[in-house]
């Protein structure tokens, strides 16, 4: 079974009296391909905000089902975005999606990314990552249409590995499903496919050691990137599917006050 599959088993044991979904409705046929910006004619969706336990602002889109039965407790999931990314790249399709399906979904932004609240922006911190997802749950607990005993989440590529860590001790999150997951950990040390060595990993540490004092004393941030800005000759295949997505208008998305060089994929590196 597929993991959102599964995702969709454990969390709705009954089928909602919805009125005909998006797939039955004439005129939502989606395009070939996968449409990132997607708007579904069958749910609807409104910015949200609450804060994590650090007090720290995390900002979502919250979808509902057109026509859920008034007084009715529905399933709800939390949906994570890629490392790098915001919401509007990839989570909130997959949040309007289930929310087809008849869940209530809350595609949020991780703190230090999109709009939500965090400085240095483009920081890379798991732990907070993983207690806004917990954040997430404890609004959607609160929401009368949720049945709080049947909220699960769905993490996207970096956001896999967040939503597992946020599981394992938010006994709440009753179904975890994942899609493009990788190990953020495991990628830094090994790099892909085991192949950074040993002395490659120190020269790293090193190198990040050397960025943190001296931004310390003063100087400018510096960002590792994930995703190129540019594509020549010597660019690896795996950079050019990024490229395909991340930089092109199929994917790409710069939130208000950023950049886009330093939108999709950006590492802090410190």
């Amino acid at each position: 079974m597929k993991p959102t599959t599964l995702l969709l088993a454990l969390l709705a044991s009954y089928v909602l009296p919805l009125p005909a979904m998006a797939a039955d409705t004439p005129g939502a046929a989606r395009p070939a391909g996968a449409d990132n910006f997607y708007r579904s004619p069958t749910v609807t969706g409104e910015r949200v905000s609450f804060h994590n336990q650090y007090q720290m602002e995390v900002v979502g889109t919250l979808y509902r089902p057109q026509g859920l039965p008034r007084g009715s407790r529905a399933p709800a999931v939390v949906v994570g975005h890629p490392m790098g990314a915001v919401k509007e790249q990839s989570s909130q399709l997959y949040a309007q999606n289930l929310a087809e399906q008849g869940f209530i979904t809350l595609a949020i932004d991780l703190s230090f990314w999109g709009e939500s609240d965090g400085t240095p922006r483009h920081l890379v911190a798991p732990e907070i990552y993983s207690d806004d997802i917990s954040a997430a749950v404890d609004f959607l607990s609160t929401q009368p249409y949720v049945d709080p005993d049947r909220i699960g989440g769905l993490g996207i590529c970096g956001s896999g590995s967040f939503v597992i860590s946020a599981a394992k001790i938010d006994p709440r999150i009753k179904a975890i499903a994942t899609v493009s997951m990788y190990d953020m950990g495991a990628a830094a040390r090994e790099g892909l496919n085991n192949g950074q060595s040993l002395e490659q990993r120190k020269t790293v540490i090193q190198s990040a050691t050397d960025q943190r004092l001296a931004e310390f004393k003063g100087g400018a941030a510096v960002y590792v990137p994930g995703t190129v800005n540019k594509l020549d000759a010597d660019t690896p295949a795996i950079q050019r599917e990024f490229f395909d997505f991340y930089r092109t208008p199929r994917g790409a998305y710069t939130p208000k006050g950023d950049t886009a060089e330093l939108t999709t994929q950006p590492l802090f590196s410190s």
